[in-house]
């Protein structure tokens, strides 16, 4: 088995491997935080969020629940991850009383005690690496109550001739060597190189998520290098007819 094949089951093992290292490495990738914090703010919660109660499905090492905080200091604000040593690094961390964190897959939810509804999920850098996209898309949106937003923050290039060129680049003369030197073992990084090339191009999201029965779905893209290659995704449970 090659690294950038690594079977999706396996890839909340290979990012406890990697978790150790895993903020000094995103924290050289310029506009990394700043641009989780941008996606967070596409929530558009009143009041600071006070009152809402927010889901951060793949919370990783806590870097996007630092952007939902910023976004929505008064909200409760649960966080989830499969990988147990990503969420020792986010647990390990300061945070507010109305932040917990939950090891679950995202299918797996109601075994861990999580139930609905939400106000809101954000969803960065989760739904590429879940083993079905669509029953994982599926799950979140019966969690979110009627009206209730998605935010999708992840790697697309499908699209772009552009956006996979540099991908290519960059993941072959930073990414994936950064990852080697750090944690003696490029599995994960050349996994992650191979997940965006086969992922949805933005178009193909945006479509996944009308059929999953999202609406009001907006795209946009970051700034800097990673313009055409990170995007946002905001999208709408349906509401219920009376």
């Amino acid at each position: 088995m090659t690294g950038d094949r690594l079977p999706r089951h396996q890839v909340p093992a290979a990012f406890d491997r990697g978790a150790a290292a895993y903020d000094r490495l995103v924290s050289v990738n310029p506009g990394y935080h700043a641009h989780l914090r941008r996606s967070a703010r596409e929530l558009s919660l009143p009041a600071r969020g006070a009152g809402s109660r927010l889901l951060d499905a793949g919370c990783g090492t806590g870097a996007s629940t630092a952007a939902l905080v910023a976004a929505a200091p008064r909200a409760e604000i649960v966080g989830v991850d499969a990988s147990p040593g990503m969420l020792a690094q986010a647990r390990a961390k300061h945070w507010p009383a109305t932040v917990q964190f939950v090891h679950s897959r995202i299918e797996e939810l109601a075994e861990a005690g999580i139930a609905g509804p939400f106000d809101a999920i954000f969803a960065a850098y989760l739904i590429r690496n879940l083993p079905d996209p669509d029953t994982g898309l599926a799950s979140l949106c019966a969690l979110l109550r009627p009206g209730g937003v998605l935010v999708v923050h992840d790697y697309t290039v499908r699209d772009s001739l552009i956006g996979r060129l540099v991908w290519h680049a960059v993941c072959w003369s930073v990414i994936i060597p950064a990852g080697w030197l750090t944690t003696g073992d490029a599995d994960l990084y050349r996994y992650l190189w191979r997940s965006v090339l086969d992922f949805d191009g933005a178009r193909g999201f945006a479509d996944r998520l009308r059929r999953i029965g999202f609406t009001d779905i907006h795209t946009s893209t970051v700034t800097g290098w990673q313009r055409g290659i990170v995007h946002t995704f905001r999208a709408t449970r349906w509401l219920e007819r009376a």
